[in-house]
């Protein structure tokens, strides 16, 4: 008599796959002042952003300049926060630098961990883009340079911004308009296709 049952054991279902957790992307949003990056963030944002907008104050006349015809009366003075989901893999974090210098000392600490950044340009100020330009150049984060026209202002082509802003021919020039939330889109899209082309030639 064997000593082994002669009925076989039950097939073991296969496990099922474990879904991975959708990978954090950490991005910045910059550029000058009043240029739109709240307007930005907020247009995109699955959750209600965090803004840290405070209202504009009598010493800030002569010093916080929107541009003409512009009837901004708050002003970011720590960041702003939002967060869309990409697809089931990716979760994009967005991070919006306040646009005055004496903020500056904030922007390392909003830069740690950052995969790429959006330079926000109103084409009447193309000036105003330099700082944020100049800082992600020197820390070599990968970014757009995204043009956000403003009505009753001067309006430059995307190769006069280029030319302007002197940027690398590497760096993707293109057209948005903050407030609609599919132009917000397709530039984190292509910032998103710049992080990984960057990413595969390291590799």
């Amino acid at each position: 008599m064997s000593l082994h049952s002669e009925t076989a054991s039950p097939p073991v279902a296969p496990a099922a796959p474990v879904k991975r957790p959708p990978i954090p992307v950490k991005i910045l949003v910059s550029g000058g002042f009043g240029v739109g990056k709240t307007t930005t963030v907020g247009a995109l944002s699955e959750i209600e952003p965090l803004s840290t907008e405070a209202a504009m104050t009598s010493a800030s006349v002569g010093v916080d300049y929107a541009g003409e015809a512009s009837e901004k009366t708050t002003t970011t003075v720590a960041m702003d926060f939002g967060r869309v989901t990409i697809d089931d893999s990716i979760i994009l974090y967005m991070f919006g630098t306040p646009g005055q210098d004496r903020f500056g000392f904030m922007w390392n600490d909003l830069a740690d961990g950052a995969l790429g950044g959006i330079v926000l340009v109103d084409p009447s100020r193309i000036d105003d883009c330099f700082v944020a330009l100049d800082y992600f150049e020197k820390i070599g984060l990968p970014f757009v340079l995204a043009v956000n026209s403003f009505a009753n202002r001067s309006q430059l082509t995307l190769d006069q911004v280029r030319a302007a802003a002197n940027v690398d021919p590497a760096v993707p020039v293109v057209a948005v308009d903050a407030r609609q939330r599919e132009d917000v889109k397709q530039v984190v899209l292509t910032l998103l296709q710049l992080i990984l082309s960057r990413a595969r030639s390291a590799a």
